[in-house]
């Protein structure tokens, strides 16, 4: 007889396909529960999921970029989503929530249609929204679910500090599988630096042209590798300003500072194994899965000191933690990276050990009881 944990009828929500952290770990876990034999359903905003996926899954159509705002947009992707699973409400027993956007659309539908369904929230991170009508939609997204879920400690503190809501930590994994099968890359004839998530504020990207430049002085010269640039959010103004600076710092994009774009899984890998070392100097973290993905396939890591890091990497063990927005600070360690043999080996050998006991499997099992605690609480 199949155990009752797993008949809770679940779908899993996204805001969006693209890979980024939050959808990432959408689809590992929706895979991982599916591979179990759990009922789990994807719902994604978007035109095509990012990888092939085994997961049953319905894509919605996201809404119009062009000529809107970030809260126009925010609130058509609410009602997209929210009229769709309105539509089907009655298949499940838990709405999963991953993000602000699908958070308020599971609490929409279930208020539309009456449903005895509970809605469940993963909250990343919490973002810099400024305007009157998301700081509210946030706000609602957090303290209006049933239960909140978050991936690390820090998240776990500042959503009791500034809303009042408990929740419990369930951390991200990683799939090798995902990686199993590189691309083959162009891979420049020098030291190759990879930075994941594209040029955004919270990657720290202008600290990371700065410290290439201080690298470049004393005559080391690494090129840096940039994956990503895809999000719900326009970062065109900080991109343009960043990429502004270059010539100022004696940088040429093209020859120091490469842009790859969104790749695909087996891209990303081939990136990884051309890579020989990760530059992760974000301002701000809900986990840090990158990190941890690197650090899995063997690629040392130099990412910053945030407390949310701290929680699972170890400066000096298994990664360099540089402070944040200290771009001297973060060419020294890269420096060390570059020039220390010994250390990229010893980064090598540890954080494939902490790594490990990041896995999708874990996760998932963590999640089927929270689902099977949450279901006859609701009933």
């Amino acid at each position: 007889m199949r155990n009752i944990v797993n008949e809770n009828r679940v779908a899993l929500l996204s805001h969006s396909t693209s890979p980024r952290g939050g959808h990432v770990h959408t689809v590992g876990l929706g895979e991982a529960l599916h591979r179990a034999g759990d009922p789990v359903h994807l719902f994604a905003l978007g035109e095509r999921l990012y990888r092939p996926v085994d997961l049953p899954h319905t894509l919605v159509p996201g809404p119009r970029r062009e000529g809107t705002t970030l809260t126009e947009r925010t609130l058509d992707g609410i009602d997209r989503l929210a009229a769709a699973l309105a539509d089907r409400i009655e298949e499940f027993d838990v709405l999963h929530a991953q993000d602000c956007i699908a958070a308020r659309a599971a609490l929409a539908a279930r208020e539309r249609t009456g449903a005895q369904v509970a809605v469940l929230r993963t909250a990343h991170h919490v973002d810099d929204f400024t305007t009157p009508v998301l700081v509210d939609c946030q706000r609602r997204a957090i303290t209006e679910p049933d239960r909140v879920l978050v991936v690390s400690r820090q998240w776990q503190d500042i959503l009791a500090r500034d809303f009042g809501v408990r929740t419990t930590i369930v951390p991200n994994g990683v799939d090798l599988g995902r990686f199993a099968a590189p691309a083959p890359v162009s891979r420049p004839d020098r030291f190759v630096l990879l930075a994941v998530g594209g040029i955004e504020p919270r990657k720290g990207t202008v600290h990371t042209f700065r410290a290439l430049a201080r690298l470049r002085a004393q005559g080391l010269g690494p090129v840096l590798a940039i994956v990503g640039g895809h999000s719900f959010q326009d970062f065109a103004p900080y991109r343009e300003a960043a990429l502004a600076e270059l010539i100022a710092l004696g940088l040429e994009l093209g020859r120091d500072v490469i842009e790859l774009g969104t790749l695909t899984d087996p891209e990303l890998a081939g990136w990884y194994g051309a890579a020989d070392a990760l530059c992760y100097p974000s301002t701000a973290e809900g986990f840090g899965l990158v990190p941890i993905e690197a650090m899995a396939l063997g690629v040392p890591v130099v990412a910053s000191d945030l407390p949310v890091f701290r929680e699972h990497l170890t400066d000096g063990r298994d990664a360099l933690l540089p402070p944040v927005g200290d771009h001297e600070a973060l060419a020294a360690a890269l420096a060390r990276v570059i020039t220390e043999p010994g250390l990229r080996e010893s980064l090598r050998t540890a954080g494939r050990a902490t790594a490990a006991g990041f896995t999708w499997k874990n996760a998932a099992e963590a999640h089927r009881a929270i689902y099977a605690d949450l279901v006859p609480a609701r009933s």
